[in-house]
């Protein structure tokens, strides 16, 4: 019994010990990783206040307040840990260590945070930018350190790796600010050549996304032997690419019916029986 009783004298004492020496320091550091975290978000608003303001590229905005954010964590961390006694230089030897491992485990997301800095240096695309990259076509909504989203034109959100985006082909349709609509047009041989081709020019004409400092194209692309193929070319802003792409589509339909521009007839195979 007085055995027990002793071990048990021996433990609270250990308790009040430990209390008494470290118990400061825990609330301390919880104090610190509370305020610590406050002032990482405050720092990062105004960062990006401040940006906003100096009209900082919009691309460029994201990626530094993730690594602001990122690095002011890392020397919270460090912070805390001073703060609970641990050896700052053996605690950054650990983190060295640990960050060599991951790093080799995780060579794809350096391989994207390297792509999302070339991204940002190059300028391939900007925000808001339509492109056609990785099979997907959209507008770039936002670029990160590890990926860029595009918002497809109906609406879906797409998550390119920036690892993969800077390595391959791009189409920004954006660049230059206007794109050329081109369509390819198929009409029976037995329609008037000249009808046919004025038939297309009222649609190019009335067609209210079409740039009208530019010259629009109206050319037989291709002779067949019962069809005619005509190519047309539109000139537009690159906002209004499909706006302009589904009006001709539609109104040249319209046109053909009202004018009588027949589609191609269809080959007649006649067989010898005996």
């Amino acid at each position: 019994m007085e055995q027990a009783q002793t071990r048990l004298e021996l433990f609270y004492a250990q308790i009040v010990t430990f209390i008494t020496i470290y118990g400061g320091r825990v609330l301390l550091a919880i104090i610190t990783l509370i305020v610590g975290l406050w002032v990482i978000g405050w720092i990062t608003r105004l960062l990006s206040s401040a940006m906003t303001r100096r009209h900082v590229d919009r691309d460029v905005q994201p990626f530094l307040l993730s690594l602001v954010n990122g690095l002011l964590r890392v020397l919270l961390l460090l912070s805390i840990a001073s703060t609970l006694g641990v050896q700052t230089t053996s605690f950054v030897a650990i983190i060295g260590a640990a960050g060599l491992a991951v790093g080799l485990a995780l060579q794809g997301s350096l391989s994207n945070f390297a792509g999302g800095v070339l991204i940002l240096i190059f300028k391939p695309f900007r925000v808001g930018d339509l492109i056609s990259a990785q099979g997907f076509t959209g507008n770039v909504e936002a670029i990160r350190i590890f990926d860029t989203t595009l918002v497809t034109l109906d609406n879906k959100t797409i998550i390119l790796p920036n690892g993969a985006l800077s390595t391959s082909a791009i189409m920004n349709i954006s660049t230059k600010g206007i794109i050329r609509v081109d369509q390819v047009y198929g009409v029976g041989s037995q329609n008037d050549l000249d009808k046919t081709k004025a038939s297309i020019q009222k649609v190019v004409d009335a067609c209210p996304y079409a740039l009208k400092d530019r010259q629009h194209d109206v050319l037989i692309a291709k002779l067949n032997p019962n069809s005619r193929d005509y190519d047309v070319r539109v000139w537009t802003k690159s906002e209004t690419y499909w706006d302009t792409y589904y009006y001709m589509l539609e109104n040249i339909a319209r046109q053909f019916a009202k004018d009588g521009i027949e589609a191609p007839k269809p080959k007649m195979f006649i067989t010898n029986e005996e």
